[in-house]
């Protein structure tokens, strides 16, 4: 299975609870934090929940 490189990249300050949860939920927990995981339909779901807060790259 692919794996993809999410990276976030604006504060979760301001944000709505749930986003703050599915952020933490994805590992990212301070600004310019990166993580890999593996291209699932949940983890895809969950980064197309934060978008607008996150970068994302194929591995």
């Amino acid at each position: 299975m692919a794996k993809i490189k999410v990276t976030q990249v604006k504060s979760q300050i301001g944000r709505l609870q749930n986003q703050k949860r599915t952020l933490e939920a994805l590992g990212l927990r301070k600004m310019n934090q990166t993580v890999e995981h593996e291209a699932t339909p949940t983890i895809i779901g969950m980064v197309n929940k934060v978008k607008h807060l996150v970068s994302v790259e194929e591995i």
